[in-house]
């Protein structure tokens, strides 16, 4: 299966183990937009608003147009300033996305509490707690 990661920033130090295991199991793996410039975002506030406005409005068609070409996605949502089991507003997004073209949706660890419980309930996720195994 070709899985795209998706996840906050704060998460890619958590990817390699996930993604070795994953290609071991005979999973292709996609890695997050930014995964190989983890900056980007940081950088391009620095050059201003609207510099920022469209780095993520490029972020948001380079994920629609990468999750039309994958089978599933995998969330990665562990524990974040305080908040367990975090998701955020751009991967939020991104699970939309995948729900509304049909693919698979795992999430790493339990849906999170809070103001999007119900929306993401609502795309039917396949929560792993963690073993990967259960990935298929």
């Amino acid at each position: 299966m070709k899985i795209l990661i998706i996840c906050s920033k704060v998460f890619y130090k958590d990817i390699e183990p996930i993604k070795a295991k994953l290609e071991e199991m005979g999973h292709e793996i996609e890695l997050p937009n930014s995964y190989d410039e983890p900056d980007a975002e940081k950088k391009s506030l620095e050059l201003g608003e609207k510099a920022h406005s469209e780095f993520k409005a490029r972020m948001f068609k380079m994920s629609r147009e990468r999750i039309e070409n994958v089978d599933a996605v995998l969330t990665l949502n562990f524990d974040k300033n305080g908040k367990k089991n975090y998701i955020g507003g751009a991967t939020f997004l991104e699970l939309y996305e995948a729900f509304m073209k049909n693919k698979k949706i795992y999430l790493y660890n339990d849906i999170p509490e809070g103001i999007l419980y119900d929306e993401i309930s609502g795309f039917s996720p396949i929560v792993i707690h963690g073993d990967l195994n259960l990935v298929k």
